[in-house]
């Protein structure tokens, strides 16, 4: 009997193991029938909670995970700043942890936030397909994904319209009189990634443009996989580039200047995620722009929600981006 886990009772109660939690916590929000569909299954397994892990459990209800996937890139700290305030304001504190794209380093941090008890976690998963978050729901503990989202896993996400802003900034640069628009992409194995090109597939779609694979290059979301990826693209002539995150953009500046390349004068040039550092470049870039605080913010939302409701279908926030566009037409 000893052996018996929560998963056990949630199994044999037909509810989650949130559900289980709630109720063994003796915390409002459980419907009546529910509560004694647990309490049957918990005297029916002779189920008993580890007075030890219970006192662990007391400590972490006002404490939220937050796992980015780079700590080095401007946007994710932004979204950090969004996290943390929309949670101290609901009297949570927030625990930050860096990934670097790294499932295995992944893993190892949520096996930490289960370990701790965790409230919840706001999560930015290294893949939307391989990431395993069993090891939270199998404990009870809510997630919601910020920027990407979770394929398998029905859970909780808050994310911005990459599909219809990257179509967006394509056909601007066909409105400029581009051509040949090569598309610098993130690792496919992310969710942000693969809607960026289909939304620069869609772009050339509706303007009668074919797609042309030769002129995709992926980088890594980092500044060298940008200079790399942009470097390919260059040797294929391409009249336009249009960089798919802020990283990479830089990484694509230093790849034109290194060829000796202007811009606009030689090659227009659109990049995606505002930042300050583009604001002294002469001409400025025209960007899509990400409501990043805001993306922390409704995640952070989002989750409190979860842990107060946590039986509600789960929820797709979607938040529109904004193509600033600040250069010359060409």
């Amino acid at each position: 009997m000893q052996n018996v886990t929560i998963g056990d009772v949630a199994k044999a109660a037909g509810v989650s193991p949130a559900t289980v939690s709630r109720v063994l916590n003796a915390n409002q929000g459980v419907a009546d029938e529910l509560r004694q569909r647990v309490v049957a299954a918990v005297d029916q397994l002779g189920y008993r909670p580890n007075s030890q892990a219970r006192s662990l459990r007391t400590r972490a209800t006002s404490v939220l995970g937050l796992i980015i996937s780079d700590i080095t890139n401007p946007f994710f700290p932004e979204i950090a700043r969004g996290v943390e305030d929309a949670a101290h304001a609901a009297g949570f504190s927030v625990v930050l942890a860096n990934t670097d794209e790294d499932l295995a380093k992944e893993q190892r941090y949520l096996e930490v936030a289960a370990a701790e008890r965790m409230a919840g976690v706001v999560l930015a998963p290294a893949s939307s397909a391989e990431t395993d978050i069993d090891v939270l729901r199998s404990r009870g503990i809510p997630v919601v994904t910020v920027d990407r989202r979770l394929l398998g896993h029905p859970v909780d996400s808050v994310t911005v319209d990459n599909l219809a802003a990257a179509r967006e900034a394509t056909l601007h640069l066909v409105g400029t009189g581009c051509r040949r628009i090569g598309f610098v992409g993130g690792p496919l194995a992310t969710t942000t990634a693969a809607d960026r090109l289909a939304g620069y597939r869609d772009g050339l779609a509706e303007a009668g443009l074919a797609f042309d694979p030769d002129l995709v290059a992926h980088g890594d979301y980092r500044i060298d996989g940008g200079r790399a990826a942009a470097k390919r693209l260059l040797q294929l002539t391409p009249d336009a580039l249009f960089v798919s995150n802020n990283l990479m953009t830089i990484g694509a500046i230093t790849a034109l200047d290194d060829a000796g390349l202007r811009h606009p004068e030689d090659i227009a040039l659109v990049g995606f995620d505002d930042q300050t550092w583009q604001t002294g470049l002469l001409p400025p870039l025209t960007l899509v722009t990400q409501p990043t605080y805001e993306l922390g913010k409704q995640a952070a939302t989002a989750l409190l929600d979860r842990i107060r409701t946590p039986e509600a279908p789960p929820n797709d926030v979607v938040l529109p981006a904004t193509l600033a566009v600040h250069e010359p037409r060409r």
